[in-house]
């Protein structure tokens, strides 16, 4: 298997989520800030189908990058969590995104440039409670 930085498997999850139209993909640099990872991307799905479609997509997307060592929620939709070691994907159902606050927890580090098609921008009904 060839050897891919930490940065291009980051990048390659949030290019599958946008595929699966995955709602505001973030790339957050925690280079030295965590021991755990050194970046973390989250986004968010509009229905716990949605979740877990972006989950499988990106890691059927990135499964010949790296491997997922562990995930967590795909049973239930509403926060898919999936660990390729140095990058940590974090899936919301929308408003699970804003209750959990992960950007917020690392507001100091910093984001990589995400372009973000503008139909997959954050809006307020994302934040809203799910009425589906």
């Amino acid at each position: 298997m060839e050897e891919y930085t930490s940065e291009q498997v980051a990048r390659a999850c949030v290019d599958a989520a946008i595929d699966k139209k995955a709602i505001e993909p973030v790339i957050i640099d925690v280079r030295g800030k965590c021991d755990y990872a050194d970046f973390l991307v989250v986004c968010s799905g509009r229905s716990d189908r949605h979740v877990d479609g972006i989950a499988t997509g990106i890691d059927t997307d990135v499964v010949d990058m790296r491997q997922c060592i562990s995930n967590e929620g795909l049973a239930n939709g509403q926060w898919v969590l999936l660990d390729y070691a140095d990058v940590v994907v974090h899936v919301f159902n929308g408003h699970k995104r804003n209750e959990y606050d992960i950007e917020g927890l690392w507001k100091d580090a910093p984001r990589l440039h995400v372009d973000i098609p503008a139909d997959l921008r954050m809006t307020d009904e994302i934040y809203d409670e799910p009425s589906f």
